[in-house]
């Protein structure tokens, strides 16, 4: 068996239909074990026999659709491929805190994107981590401007991508090291 996180895109907690508890419903009914969640925003982690990561991708995807309505987009990394990640340390010299926001954006696909020019002053781009798919920047959250690098991000990937604080996913992967 190997541990996944599926980082699932457009989960509001508030929304009824999207409680940790039904999303982890969804998980268990498709026959996954070891179902757990991370936060109240979408992050499952849970086990599964090695597979093709599209089919399984699209798989949860076609289930949270149908059960629950929720039409979002679902991305899914190993332990294995997060674990490296942090080992990676990408933001040497970097601090998440209240004023700076660490990001990771997770894309579906492979295939280095095309880095943006750094021309908004609260984002400060690290790069692109290939062997993660995930595209990392720091945000500037001190000042009462609001950057518009999510938008930003969306407008120039589309809707096959999500991003997370790097908090989370040290808290994602500690999870995953729970269930292993």
């Amino acid at each position: 068996m190997t541990v996944y996180a599926a980082l699932l895109r457009g989960i509001m907690p508030s929304n009824p239909n999207m409680s940790n508890e039904k999303l982890r419903g969804v998980f268990t009914g498709l026959g996954f074990t070891s179902v757990a969640s991370v936060l109240s925003s979408g992050n499952i982690v849970f086990a599964a026999e090695e597979g093709d990561i599209a089919e399984l991708e699209d798989r949860i995807q076609e289930s949270l659709n149908a059960e629950l309505g929720i039409p979002g987009g679902t991305i899914i990394r190993s332990e294995a491929e997060l674990r490296e990640l942090l080992d990676r340390d990408p933001f040497t010299g970097f601090t998440h805190g209240r004023d700076t926001y660490l990001t990771t954006t997770f894309f579906k696909r492979p295939g280095a994107p095309a880095l943006p020019a750094d021309d908004d002053p609260l984002t400060t781009i690290i790069g692109y981590d290939a062997e993660a798919r995930a595209f990392l920047a720091v945000i500037d959250n001190s000042t009462p401007k609001t950057p518009n690098f999510m938008a930003w991000l969306e407008r120039a990937y589309g809707k096959d991508i999500t991003t997370r604080t790097w908090l989370t996913v040290q808290r994602i992967v500690k999870k995953m090291d729970a269930v292993q």
